[in-house]
């Protein structure tokens, strides 16, 4: 009886459906396990607000990224790029950033050298208008940097002047003094930011070139020396000046003595910036009749990188009226003659070779001889050529 029954067409049908059903159960248990394991936002409510969290099997989910989060690609101009002259860096952080070299020494982009032209003044370039004769032309082929007094605030200065916009942030210099040193390393570190820069010239804003833009460009440029006057002299104001208690790091024969007014190359700026050992002992001991500014770069270059070095100034000075500073030219002063004779009147060696042209700039000129030198001068230096 029981084999009958399973015979009978209503129990096929019940047998069959079962079957189905089972098979539908199994199929919607796997796809309800699959869904719940990778389902990981659940709510709850805990007082009064709806919260978001995660299921145990399931990573956490993070936010979309805000605008500020999205930072544009910097590529290799914008890192290049010169830092504005006007910053907010400290001493510090200024010669920190300012001493970093790149390990590679061939570079992966087209690079205009540059020569900086640094201008350590009390107030304006007095001699403008003969520098803007200069410049002229040469855009792309120089750097210009200001330190001045912190209390001129440049408001004279006409926007489309080459020296708009180009005082670093400076502070208060007193002749003689270590903070002259100070304001010399901190020019220097600005120009340093712009990798083009290659060579450093420091100048007063009584100086003026003596040769156009491209003679002086050359002279830099190839040149395999560095030109830091110094020498040795015996005496009160020379040795006279040393003191005892920089030995042992600087020693009496060490002691050299030159004039303020420097060129060198980008390597040799770089030591200057980056020393801590010797200018930490100029200032600490170079105090009174010790003059920082004709001895530190004097001694620090003659103890160190004596071999890259010339030992004489590319800036003219007369000192043959003696006192504590040289010769100032009026207008009665100025002549093509006058300036032809601080072009050739001398004799020196230049990359091994003997040469006249010894001195590319000159100082000391006052205001009132500008109104000659602009006559004079474009003519005689042949200025735009």
């Amino acid at each position: 009886m029981a084999i009958k029954s399973f015979n009978t067409p209503i129990n096929i049908i019940n047998l069959l459906s079962s079957f189905f059903l089972f098979a539908c159960g199994i199929t919607c248990g796997i796809i309800f396990t699959f869904y719940f394991k990778n389902f990981s936002v659940n709510l709850q409510v805990i007082n009064g607000q709806i919260l978001n969290y995660s299921s145990l099997n399931s990573h956490p989910l993070s936010p979309p990224p805000s605008p500020r989060s999205i930072i544009p690609r910097l590529g290799l101009n914008e890192y290049i790029k010169p830092i504005n002259v006007e910053h907010d860096m400290s001493d510090e952080e200024l010669f920190w950033r300012s001493s970093m070299v790149p390990k590679v020494k061939e570079f992966p982009f087209k690079r205009v050298p540059k020569v900086a032209f640094m201008f350590l003044t009390r107030g304006p370039i007095l001699l403008s208008p003969l520098w803007e004769l200069f410049f002229k032309g040469n855009e792309g082929f120089y750097s210009i940097y200001i330190h001045s007094d912190p209390s001129y605030n440049q408001s004279h200065i006409d926007e489309s002047s080459i020296f708009h916009g180009r005082r670093i942030p400076s502070k208060e210099v007193e002749w003689g003094k270590i903070n002259m040193v100070e304001a010399e390393k901190r020019l220097l570190a600005n120009a340093l930011l712009d990798i083009s820069n290659q060579r450093f010239v420091l100048l007063s804003e009584a100086c003026i070139p003596l040769f156009n833009f491209s003679t002086i460009y050359t002279h830099l440029m190839n040149s395999t020396k560095n030109f830091v006057e110094t020498y040795d002299q015996p005496g009160p104001v020379g040795r006279g000046r040393y003191h005892p208690q920089m030995s042992p790091t600087i020693k009496l024969p060490q002691w050299r003595k030159g004039s303020q007014w420097f060129e060198m190359d980008r390597d040799l700026a770089l030591e200057v910036v980056s020393d801590q050992t010797y200018f930490s002992v100029f200032k600490k001991h170079c105090k009174g009749s010790c003059y920082a500014d004709e001895h530190f770069l004097p001694t620090f270059v003659s103890m160190k990188f004596e071999k890259r070095n010339t030992g004489r100034t590319l800036t003219w000075v007369d000192w043959s009226k003696g006192g504590p500073h040289p010769t100032r030219y009026y207008r009665s002063d100025i002549s093509v003659e006058f300036l032809k004779k601080l072009r050739s009147e001398s004799s020196c060696e230049y990359n091994g070779e003997k040469t006249s042209v010894c001195h590319l700039f000159a100082r000391k000129f006052t205001p009132h001889a500008l109104s000659r030198l602009l006559i004079f001068a474009p003519k005689v230096m042949q200025f735009n050529h």
